[in-house]
């Protein structure tokens, strides 16, 4: 595990509960637009925490990183990538799924699967497709909590693979912050 795990693993969930507009394949999109995640702007100036507090779509995201203690790292210098699962994304987990991991007990877990979503740079939805052509129709991509999500296309959308062979897509790309990018997601992804 990385040294810097617990300031990483905060960086990363803190990111998370910000969406996108724009499909991956927007190539043409203006970076530095406000775009509207969850019924609230998202401004390019903020961070993905003083984003992502006003997404409605993303309050589970937004009470797991607190609960993880991962507020001030998210709200550091980054630059991060986050695949943000929606609340919608959380509620097809088990039942009790979530409750359990929000209990304090169960805080290191909830670290892992929050820095799971989180890549460290600014990997936009161009740079990803990029990566994912060159890479033969893949791209690794080694996240803050140490694992690897595997990117590809699938009828031209992005779709993420986890270490569980779980599939997410992303439904929201290239929500610009001041400390990274945020990719909404419908599913969330599970370290290994």
């Amino acid at each position: 595990m990385h040294k810097n795990f617990p300031r990483l693993a905060a960086i990363a969930l803190a990111a998370a509960p910000l969406g996108a507009c724009a499909t991956m394949g927007g190539a043409g999109m203006d970076m530095a637009s406000t775009q509207t995640v969850g019924g609230a702007p998202m401004y390019a100036s903020r961070s993905i925490v003083e984003n992502a507090v006003n997404s409605r779509d993303h309050t589970t995201l937004v009470a797991a990183v607190k609960a993880a203690g991962l507020v001030d790292t998210l709200s550091g210098s980054g630059p991060f990538t986050v695949f943000a699962p929606t609340n919608a994304a959380f509620a097809k987990l088990p039942a009790g799924t979530v409750d359990t991991l929000l209990q304090p007990a169960n805080r290191s877990l909830l670290q892992s699967v929050l820095t799971y979503h989180v890549v460290p740079g600014r990997v936009t939805a161009q740079d990803l497709v990029g990566m994912i052509k060159a890479g033969g129709g893949q791209a690794r991509l080694t996240t803050v909590q140490g694992g690897t999500l595997t990117a590809r296309m699938t009828g031209g959308q992005v779709v993420l693979v986890d270490a569980k062979g779980g599939t997410a897509r992303v439904t929201q790309a290239n929500v610009m912050q001041s400390n990274g990018v945020i990719h909404v997601t419908d599913t969330v992804s599970l370290p290994g």
